[in-house]
Order: C-alpha cells, then sequence, then structure tokens
C-alpha cells in the first residue's frame, strides 16, 4: 500500500473488512486489496459487492464454516504422498462448507453478478462422506472405516481381555497378591505387567519391563502372559499397517480429486471476501455509489467511515462537475481536514469495490492516482510535518498529476512566511488545474479566497462555525470563503474590546472590506437555508395534503362504483326474476293449450286459466315492485303501491298479519281480516308484506304413470309425489320434476316417497347425491313428513 492510501487510513477500512472474513486467506486477501484503475473493474467488484447486499438482506448470510487452506495438501496426494488424519479431516470441512454454499445458491434462486463463483463451487459428497465415515478425530480412525481394521480390533479387544483376566486371577491369589505392590493390572510399552515388590523380584517369573521412579516397584510381565502380549503385539502392528492402508487411499482418493478442490477452495476464498464486503457495508449502511471515469465527485449526506456514528456529520461534497479545485478555508478544529480525507478515503474504498456511506443517487469518480498531502499529524509520519517535507511531497504531487488524478492537500502553503506562503499556495494550484487534476485543498490564506472567486472552475468552500457557540458545525458549505472568525471568538472568549478594535485598525481596508463581504454573504446564506428550509416545509405538507387528497378521492370513486355494481346487480336479479315469472306464465298457457284439445269442458279450463293468469301477474306485480318485508319505524313509511284487496298487510299496533278484504271509506279506513277477526284500520297503520296470501289447495294422492306431463301442469308445483313407483320410474319422474323445478326457478321442492321399505327412498337418495343440480337434501322432519318426504335444494 503506497503513501498517499495510507495518509488516508485506507489500511484501517481494510482491517474493519478483515474482520468479517472466517478464513485466514480470506483475510490476507482483504487486507491486500488495492485500489483498481479500470472503471469496468470497478463496476463489476461494486455489482457483486451490492449482489452480496442484497441475498444477505432477502436470505440471510451464507455460512463459510472453518475454511482452511489445503491446496498444500491436496497437491501432495496427487504426487503420491499420504496425509495424516488431520489433513483429510481439514479436506472434508472444505468440502462440506462448498456442499453448503452450493445448496444455499440453489435456494436463493436469484440471478446475481456472484453466479459465476457459486456455479464454480465442485460439491464432492463422496470424498466428504468417505473421509468422515472412516476417521472421526485427528488421533482416531473409526472401527469401520474397513472391515479389517474392524477384524483386528475385535481380535485385540478379545486377546486383552483373556490376558487381563490371567493377570486379574494372579492378582488376587493369596500365593501372588503378598509380592504384589498393589492388586493391579497396568501397561508399559504397549504390554500388560503387575507391580512387584523389589524385594519379591524372585519370587515372580516373568519379564521386568519398567521400574518405578523410587526403585521400590518394578512392573513384570509374567510368563504366563508372555504369549498373549505377544499376539497383541503382533495384531497393533498389522492394526497400524491397515490404518496406513487406509490413509493411502483415502490420500490417494483425494489427489484424484486435487484440481477441483483448489478451485473450489479459491472460489470459496473470494465469495467469503465479497460477503464482508456485503457485511461492512450493512455496519456503515452503506450505499452503491453511481460511478463515472470524468472526474466528477458528488457525495449526498458522506459521513467519514472511521469517525464514531454519534460523533459524525453527514456532509454534501462536489468536485469535478461545475468546478475542478475546491479550495476551503474556515477556522482551525473545523472539520476541513474531515472533509477532505473523506472525498479521498470514500474514492478509495469504492475502487477497491466497497460500498461507501453516503445516501444513495451520490457519484464517485475511478481516478489513476489519488495523490495525498496531509499537514497535520493525522496518521501521517512527523518526518512530514516540517516545510521542506511538506514541499518534497508536493514537487512529488505536481510531476504525477494529470487530468486522470485526484489531489488532495491539507493546509496548503503553511509553514513558512505568510506572503510567500499565500503566494506558493496560488502557484501551486494554478499549476494542477492547468495539468487537469482535480483538487481539494484547505487553507486559511485571504489571497486563496480572492483567487478562487476570480477564477473560472475554481470555487471557495468552508466549514460552518457557529459563533454564538464556539464550535463548528463540520458542515461544509460549497460556494461561500470562509472566514477566521479569530475577532469574534476573541470576544467571546472575554478579550478586552480595546484590544480587539485595535487588531481591526491594523488590519487593511482591502482585508476588512472582503471579511465584510465575505459576513454579507454568510448572511445572505443563513437567510436562504432558513427560507429554503421553510419552503420545503411547505411543499412536503403540501404534498402531503395532495396525497391525503388523492386517496380520499380514491376512496370515494370506489364506494361509488361498489354502490353502482351493487345497484347494477339487484335491477338484474329483479329482471331475472320477473324473466322466469313471465316465462313461467307462457309455460302455464301452454299447458292449458294441450289440456284444451283433451277436454271437452271449455268452462273449467277457461276458469283455471284464467286463475292462473290472474296469480302469474300478480307475482310479477310483486317482482316489479318492492315492498318491506319487516317493520322499521326508523322513518316515515309509505306504501310502495295502492293496496288491493287480498294484499297481504301488517297492522303495525299489533304486529298481526291481515288479509285487505275491503278498500279504503271515506273515513281513511280499511277492513282487514285477521284469522277469524275482521276490523278497520287506519291506513297510516298498514304495512304491505311481501307476497300474497296463496290459496290452499287440497292434496290428493294419484299415482300417475312416470310420462304423465299433467303432473308438472298448472301451478308452478313445489311437490313430486312418487308413492307406488318402482324406484326406476321414481328416478325418472324426478328427473323431469327438477329439470322443471329449474325452468320454473323454483328453489326448493319435495319429492314424496312414502315410508314403507325404505327400498325407493335410497334408490332417490343415491340418484340425488350425482345429480349436478342438486345443492343438497335431507329427509322432512316433525310436520314435513319425516322419514316418507325428501327436501331437495336446488342450485
Amino acid at each position: 500500500m503506497d503513501k498517499h492510501c495510507k495518509a488516508l487510513e485506507l489500511e484501517k477500512i481494510l482491517e474493519l473488512l478483515a474482520s468479517h472474513t472466517t478464513c485466514d486467506d480470506a483475510r490476507q486477501a482483504a487486507l491486500e486489496l488495492e485500489p483498481k484503475k479500470s472503471l469496468s473493474a470497478v463496476q463489476t467488484l461494486l455489482d457483486q459487492t451490492a449482489d452480496a447486499h442484497m441475498l444477505m438482506a432477502k436470505f440471510g448470510a451464507p455460512n463459510f464454516g472453518a475454511l482452511r487452506n489445503v491446496n498444500n495438501a491436496v497437491r501432495r496426494a496427487e504426487a503420491g504422498g499420504v496425509l495424516n488424519m488431520s489433513e483429510l479431516l481439514y479436506i472434508a470441512e472444505d468440502l462440506r462448507v462448498i456442499r453448503s454454499l452450493s445448496v444455499w445458491h440453489s435456494d436463493s434462486a436469484i440471478k446475481t453478478h456472484i453466479d459465476g463463483f457459486f456455479e464454480a463451487l465442485i460439491p464432492n459428497k463422496f470424498l466428504e462422506d468417505k473421509i468422515t465415515s472412516a476417521i472421526i478425530s485427528e488421533e482416531e480412525i473409526s472401527d469401520n472405516a474397513s472391515p479389517e481394521l474392524y477384524d483386528i480390533r475385535r481380535k485385540i479387544r478379545a486377546a486383552s481381555a483373556r490376558v487381563r483376566e490371567k493377570l486379574d486371577k494372579m492378582t488376587h491369589s493369596q500365593t501372588v497378591s503378598k509380592y504384589l505392590r498393589e492388586p493391579i493390572v497396568t501397561m508399559r510399552n504397549g504390554r500388560f505387567v503387575v507391580p512387584v515388590k523389589v524385594k519379591n523380584r524372585n519370587e515372580i517369573s516373568g519379564l521386568v519391563h519398567d521400574t518405578s521412579s523410587s526403585g521400590a516397584t518394578v512392573f513384570v510381565e509374567p510368563t504366563a502372559v508372555v504369549e498373549a502380549n505377544n499376539e497383541i503385539k503382533v495384531l497393533q502392528g498389522r492394526e497400524k499397517d491397515e490404518i496406513d492402508r487406509i490413509l493411502a487411499e483415502l490420500s490417494s482418493l483425494a489427489g484424484s480429486f486435487a484440481s477441483s478442490i483448489k478451485s473450489s477452495y479459491e472460489n470459496a476464498v473470494y465469495l467469503n471476501l465479497v460477503f464482508a464486503k456485503a457485511k461492512l457495508a450493512y455496519d456503515m449502511k452503506a450505499a452503491v455509489p453511481q460511478l463515472n471515469d470524468s472526474g466528477i465527485i458528488n457525495l449526498r449526506r458522506a459521513r467519514h467511515p472511521l469517525i464514531a456514528k454519534e460523533k459524525v456529520v453527514a456532509t454534501d461534497i462536489r468536485l469535478g462537475e461545475e468546478f475542478d479545485t475546491l479550495v476551503i478555508t474556515g477556522p482551525n478544529t473545523g472539520g476541513k481536514t474531515v472533509c477532505v480525507k473523506t472525498i479521498g478515503l470514500l474514492t478509495l474504498m469504492t475502487m477497491c469495490g466497497l460500498m461507501i456511506p453516503v445516501a444513495d443517487r451520490s457519484v464517485v469518480s475511478v481516478f489513476d492516482r489519488v495523490l495525498v498531502d496531509i499537514g497535520d499529524e493525522q496518521s501521517i509520519e512527523q518526518s512530514l510535518s516540517t516545510f521542506s517535507a511538506h514541499m518534497t511531497n508536493i514537487i512529488g504531487i505536481i510531476n504525477a498529476a494529470d487530468e486522470k488524478s485526484l489531489v488532495l492537500i491539507d493546509e496548503l502553503g503553511a509553514g513558512t512566511d505568510p506572503v510567500e506562503g499565500a503566494a506558493l499556495a496560488t502557484a501551486i494550484l494554478e499549476r494542477l488545474h492547468l495539468q487537469g487534476a482535480k483538487v481539494a485543498a484547505t487553507t486559511h490564506y485571504a489571497e486563496l479566497k480572492a483567487y478562487a472567486l476570480s477564477t473560472p472552475r475554481i470555487e471557495n468552500g468552508c466549514c460552518e462555525f457557529d459563533v454564538s457557540t464556539l464550535r463548528p458545525t463540520y458542515r461544509l458549505l460549497i460556494g461561500v470563503p470562509g472566514r477566521s472568525n479569530a475577532f469574534a471568538i476573541s470576544k467571546r472568549l472575554g478579550m478586552d474590546p480595546q484590544i480587539i478594535d485595535r487588531a481591526k485598525d491594523l488590519v487593511s481596508s482591502e482585508n476588512t472590506r472582503f471579511e465584510d463581504v465575505v459576513e454579507n454573504l454568510e448572511k445572505s446564506r443563513q437567510e436562504f437555508e432558513t427560507k429554503k428550509e421553510e419552503a420545503e416545509s411547505l411543499m412536503a405538507q403540501a404534498e402531503a395534503d395532495r396525497e391525503k387528497a388523492r386517496e380520499y378521492k380514491e376512496s370515494i370513486d370506489e364506494l361509488r362504483e361498489k354502490e353502482i355494481e351493487k345497484a347494477r346487480s339487484e335491477a338484474l336479479r329483479i329482471v331475472e326474476k320477473a324473466k322466469r315469472a313471465s316465462h313461467a306464465l307462457l309455460f302455464e298457457l301452454d299447458e292449458f293449450k294441450k289440456e284444451k284439445s283433451k277436454t271437452n269442458d271449455a268452462n273449467e279450463l277457461s276458469r283455471r286459466a284464467r286463475q292462473q293468469i290472474k296469480k302469474s301477474l300478480g307475482e310479477l306485480d310483486e317482482i316489479t315492485n318492492p315492498v318491506i318485508s319487516r317493520l322499521d319505524d326508523s322513518e316515515e313509511y309509505v306504501l310502495p303501491k295502492e293496496l288491493r284487496i287480498g294484499d297481504r298487510v301488517i297492522i303495525k299496533d299489533i304486529g298481526n298479519e291481515a288479509e285487505v278484504v275491503a278498500l279504503e271509506d271515506k273515513n281513511g279506513m280499511i277492513t282487514v281480516q285477521a284469522g277469524l277477526l275482521r276490523t278497520r284500520v287506519k291506513k297510516e297503520n298498514l304495512r304491505l308484506v311481501s307476497g300474497r296470501k296463496k290459496p290452499q289447495q287440497p292434496k290428493t294422492r294419484t299415482v300417475r304413470p312416470p310420462h304423465d306431463e299433467s303432473r308438472l301442469s298448472g301451478a308452478a308445483k313445489t311437490e313430486c309425489d312418487i308413492r307406488g313407483m318402482n324406484v326406476e320410474e321414481g328416478i325418472m319422474e324426478v328427473d323431469r320434476f327438477i329439470d322443471h323445478s329449474l325452468r320454473m326457478g323454483i328453489g326448493e321442492i319435495s319429492v314424496i316417497h312414502g315410508k314403507g321399505t325404505g327400498v325407493l327412498r335410497k334408490g332417490i337418495h343415491d340418484y340425488l347425491r350425482h345429480n349436478p343440480a342438486v345443492k343438497s337434501f335431507r329427509l322432512g322432519t316433525f310436520g314435513e313428513g319425516e322419514s316418507g318426504v325428501t327436501i331437495i335444494t336446488l342450485k
């Protein structure tokens, strides 16, 4: 990392980035990030970071586990080397992480700029399972690693048990136990032994394998178990050989997949770095800036990422579009250096593919060089604090700067005579401006303020300072030259006014006029800011009111549409009902015409026709003239139509239903009959109900052939009598009756099948279950015929 990046403290940002990685190689890659100089390369990096940021927001961060660099191990395995158990387990863990990343990506199902890295991951569940099933830990291999190893270990356990059994008998026998230090069985050099007192060494025959530290005990392998111990030793040798064979086999298998393991690991490391960038962006509440390579910078609500969140002040910074050089002036500790560092650091972060702490629609340029000279002690070496070192650095900047360079200089021309320093600073800015560099410089010299005011594409800027509180606000004001505020600050701190007045007299008249102009500009700016805030507040309120009015209008329009639709539906329902009634009337007339040809009783036929027509016309009249069906005293009631003899009404006072038998007389009284009671009631006390009293027709039991059309003639019947028919005849008759009822618009009908043996009822019910026109059916209740009648509801 060059000194310019260090001066802007980029390494601290990279350390923050590295803290979000989970493996050593990704951490190292984060610390070694270098700013890219190509616009397309930076755009690619930013797209990858933005996509990772989006995926984390939708699905959470993927788990990178404990990735380890196993490239050396797989290269050795590929060359025929044998890996130890730790190395094989590391390979298995990497394969598990690679597999989990691949599954995570497949579950996300969103196309991004990092899909290629996910698709380059090659899971290898076969090798992963081979290793994890064979190796339990870094020091233990599973019995099930191979049948041979399982058999050897079984024999070792059996032989060890036999040896222990023999030695246990010896240690607990009275003849031997008295020679032992303790009645226990232990191991020395991989062989089972017993502790014998030194003085009794010759009492127990066997081989001595060890002596205690005190010399009072020897560990003897009794002769009786030497052969058994030898057998165990042989089996242990075979076990080691088998383990070596298994490790060699697994190593060879891992070596055969070396290239896929290495490439998958490298892609996983890169993805770890990309998602670390996304996590850092979440911590900083960062956004993706718009990129260009023409030197235009527009940072909206930019925040220095290394200043604590609760202390940092967001500011707007522009450079490169309206002006190429920004001269920032103002008092010390006002935030000038922070502004310059913010420009440089956010530019370098962007060129590293990092999202930056700014508001949306911010703009950052990609530069070939970012050249920095920080004049204070913030993150630079002490050797650069002298004027000579300061000038040496600036000479290098001038020699390197061109139209693709961003130059940042703090305290330009400081550390020498003010007159010469101001002249030198002006000349340096002129040269950098002529070379086409984008420059942001801080200074205290009034001459540079005047230079910026009089030179095209060079702009003044200052960090706002509140004289009333003696505190900087850290806001950058572009277009306004800064004031030192020395007199105001001194007066505020309590200095003698006479000293301040004398100091003002000593200041040149030109400088005084300049400061007065700056002061007037500052006052005008503050007034403009106040008015702008008021205007924005009024605009926001107007926008809110307009939105509220729009929502209210939409709700009114929606309500109106609903009411219109409701009225339209109601009108269609009334019309359809009237049509059905008219069709029923025409049907009945056709039936009467057919009967006329079959009977000679013209008078009876005429009487029935007039009765049916009168009834049907009454129903049509009721459909097209709405009437109330319940009492409503909430508003004044008006009869919907003139009463006629036969109309059904409710007497409001007593709530009883009655029938009109005589129309209104000269006293305004109407005669009604309720049951056996006949009385006269005022017209205002009557409420018309929906429907007239239907004359009761005497029921007759008649058995007709199933195809007799006369069963369906006359008034719109709601009962079908099939008693005396068999199941097939009954089904045919019910089917004809349902079809007739649908044409008549009847919603509920009754089928009389009688109780009997229940065969006819069962057959009818089976038919009804599969009839698409039947909504539901049930047996009759008490008073309806009970199980002898089925009530059918039609769709």
